[in-house]
């Protein structure tokens, strides 16, 4: 399947959907209230199969928080880019650790350092951290007294 039939099927798959032009893969946004169903429809869907979750991060733009997943079909050899756009002041999403086992340290991570919350995560704990750190390190308005580091 090209990127361009790809695009379609996702476009008629999720109408809400918008896309990123340029790159690689096909990049597109959610919204965080959809992200679960559409895990699911992106893994079990045949002709898209989506099997293998590779990368997980989160992005801080100053005025909101992104979680981005980065996908792959073993079947079929095709992958793209799924971005959710999150509140930075309460940032939340749904796990998808029941869909790909890889995603529960990457959330893990993303919860360590950004702060985010993934409801139902079944350990959502510290990964990195000590359980007394305050702040999220990985947060453009850290202040790290001890680097100085300011981002």
């Amino acid at each position: 399947m090209t990127n361009e039939d790809l695009k379609n099927k996702l476009t008629e798959l999720f109408p809400s959907a918008t896309f990123e032009e340029g790159g690689e893969f096909i990049n597109f946004f959610i919204e965080p209230s959809q992200w679960k169903s559409c895990a699911k429809e992106l893994k079990e869907k045949a002709g898209l199969d989506f099997d293998y979750l590779f990368c997980v991060t989160c992005v801080d733009w100053k005025t909101h928080l992104t979680m981005v997943y980065h996908l792959s079909s073993t079947i079929h050899r095709h992958s793209i880019v799924v971005k959710v756009k999150l509140n930075r002041d309460q940032p939340e999403i749904d796990t998808v650790c029941d869909i790909w086992k890889t995603a529960e340290f990457h959330e893990r991570e993303a919860f360590d350092f950004f702060g985010v919350t993934f409801i139902n995560h079944p350990d959502l704990r510290r990964l990195f951290l000590t359980d007394d750190w305050v702040g999220f390190p990985l947060r453009k308005d850290y202040d790290d007294p001890i680097n100085m580091i300011k981002l």
